[in-house]
């Protein structure tokens, strides 16, 4: 009788088993967020604060794609350096640091100096060996197709795409003259799309140069005209953004590298304001917007995809 009941037991719980209803388990999947960094010499500065917060967010960054000095700041982030450490070598960065006078048809100032200065900052020298994917976009100057570099060495292109036409002297890689990529790409969404990025986030430094009036030299009047056709170009890269975040840089200077403090934090509160639209995407509990009044525009055409669960 021991024994039928244990059988018995046995074919109840085998039955209670088999009536449960499997449930799956739910499945996350955080998108591919890439960052495309846009051009703006020393107000490029900024972009160390936009990265600072999505590090401390723990907002994960897959891929970055930098033109001009965001190929700079890319570069030294995605080759591992610390934002400390970012922090400390923009303090102590000075045009002269990567920039020397010449005489020359081509331009006023070679960046050959920018060799030696990437040389000793960044923690890798080619493409392959980034903890991070970069793309590196340059401006070939006889055809002016865009060129996006993403692998090999990473000093010339970067070089390349810093070479301001007018001040810097083109940069030739492979038998081709190189300027700055602000004429292909001013902001590059499209290459970092292209790289796989599921969510683009475009960093903009929109503003002027001079702080009106008659520009003090021919580098305001380069620059400017530089910011001047950006804008004329922005419909082109923001139809690849999902999000743009502008941090606000009007009012700094082309030269302001002693400033980088300053514009270390006009990043930061340009990405704080922008974290609710970025944690719709990875679904991370939502926070207050900063009160601070800074320009973040997205992109309705490109809307966040529907809540997924959360691990």
């Amino acid at each position: 009788m021991k024994s039928l009941g244990k059988i018995i037991r046995s074919v109840q719980a085998f039955g209670r088993e088999l009536s449960r209803k499997t449930v799956p388990a739910p499945v996350s999947r955080i998108p591919a967020i890439g960052v495309a960094l846009g051009g703006g010499f020393a107000r490029g500065i900024a972009h160390i604060g936009v990265l600072k917060v999505l590090e401390e967010e723990g907002i994960p960054v897959r891929m970055v794609a930098g033109t001009s000095v965001g190929a700079l700041i890319g570069a030294c982030y995605c080759s591992g350096l610390s934002l400390a450490e970012m922090r400390e070598v923009a303090l102590h960065t000075r045009f002269t640091t990567f920039a020397r006078w010449t005489l020359s048809r081509y331009g006023f100032a070679s960046n050959d100096r920018m060799i030696s200065f990437l040389t000793r900052t960044l923690k890798c020298k080619t493409f392959e060996e980034l903890r991070i994917p970069l793309g590196v976009t340059a401006t070939d100057f006889n055809t002016g197709e865009g060129v996006v570099f993403h692998s090999g060495s990473i000093v010339d292109p970067v070089r390349a795409s810093c070479a301001y036409p007018g001040m810097f002297l083109p940069v030739e890689i492979r038998g081709r003259y190189l300027v700055d990529g602000m004429l292909s790409h001013p902001v590059p969404t499209r290459p970092v799309r292209e790289m796989g990025a599921d969510r683009v986030l475009a960093v903009h430094l929109k503003g002027t140069w001079s702080n009106g009036g008659a520009p003090r030299h021919l580098f305001d009047v380069i620059g400017q005209s530089f910011a001047i056709a950006q804008d004329a170009m922005s419909s082109l890269w923001k139809e690849s953004a999902d999000l743009v975040v502008e941090p606000d840089v009007a009012g700094f200077g082309y030269d302001d590298f002693k400033r980088a403090d300053d514009l270390i934090r006009s990043g930061e509160v340009a990405m704080r304001k922008a974290l609710p639209e970025v944690r719709k995407w990875i679904q991370l509990p939502a926070a207050e917007p900063a009160s601070e009044n800074v320009s973040t525009n997205s992109n309705p055409a490109l809307a966040p995809p529907a809540p997924m669960p959360a691990d």
